[in-house]
């Protein structure tokens, strides 16, 4: 329905506040509702004033400890006491501007006591500083400040520019450390790989031996036993000429073979066989002297 009003009566709304006057002078608050006015006596509607929430934003620019001019949008919610609304009503022409005022000197106090880092660290404070000199103030007036948000810092624009580097260069680095670290985790594993491999290959080729050995010892038995008359010598040598021609024969089958000169003949098997057997019992003759 809102405010409506007559000569002698009028209707308040519910979020309003009004102050009559007898004669000039203040004499009453009229709460929301129906009222009656006496304009006989001298009795009439000074105003209205709002308890609704109110809003007010304010920019400031200062500059920080370490020489950085910054812009702090601060947003400030106030609203009238119902019981102090007479007070709002003659002691303050422009709450707006006094807030504003307010605002203004304490935050450029309290910045410049900051560097840029801390602000931003520390903007509740500046927040609370703000408000608490505010309802000290405004209280006197009939207003009571119920939240001040510090919104937004804006730094100069190459500052921004500036920071952002900085915080990509950081990035950049921390980013390499861990590059690095994955780059010495990889190269730990494969050299631990490659000595993994190294050793299952020895392992293998010492089985390759041992089998090749237990192998000749069989043939060389099982033809003793069949070929009467023969040494143990002599099958060695046959097995040894076999061997040899069974690796002429691969090079010759090899896909990536080359050119190779080799003294090639029957004598040369057997002088071969000599040096091993010449080998061995010198290998024979020490460790019996040693003993």
């Amino acid at each position: 329905m809102g405010n409506t009003f007559c000569l002698f009566c009028g209707c308040i709304g519910q979020s309003h506040v009004a102050v009559v006057e007898r004669w000039g002078r203040f004499e009453r608050l009229a709460q929301p509702g129906f009222n009656f006015f006496n304009p006989l006596a001298g009795e009439f509607l000074a105003g209205l004033l709002s308890t609704r929430l109110s809003f007010l934003d304010v920019r400031i620019e200062t500059k920080t400890k370490d020489n950085v001019f910054v812009q702090l949008l601060c947003s400030i919610h106030y609203r009238v006491i119902k019981e102090s609304a007479d007070d709002a009503f003659y002691e303050l022409q422009n709450p707006q501007e006094q807030i504003q005022a307010y605002v203004f000197d304490v935050t450029r106090a309290l910045v410049p006591r900051m560097t840029l880092d801390q602000l931003f660290e520390q903007k509740g404070e500046v927040a609370k500083a703000v408000l608490d000199e505010l309802e000290k103030v405004m209280g006197a007036y009939g207003y009571n400040i119920e939240h001040i948000l510090m919104v937004d810092i804006v730094p100069d624009p190459s500052v921004r520019k500036a920071m952002n580097e900085i915080n990509a260069a950081q990035r950049m680095q921390l980013a390499s450390v861990y590059k690095g670290e994955a780059e010495k985790v990889l190269q730990v594993k494969r050299a631990e790989a490659e000595a993994e491999s190294k050793y299952l290959g020895g392992v293998g080729v010492a089985r390759q031996r041992q089998a090749i050995t237990d192998g000749l010892r069989e043939n060389i038995l099982n033809f003793s036993h069949k070929v009467e008359g023969t040494s143990a010598k002599e099958v060695m040598d046959l097995i040894m000429i076999t061997q040899y021609f069974d690796t002429i024969k691969d090079l010759g089958n090899s896909s990536k073979n080359t050119t190779v000169f080799l003294p090639h003949g029957p004598g040369h098997v057997r002088d071969i066989s000599e040096q091993i057997r010449m080998g061995m019992m010198e290998a024979t003759s020490a460790h019996v002297n040693t003993q």
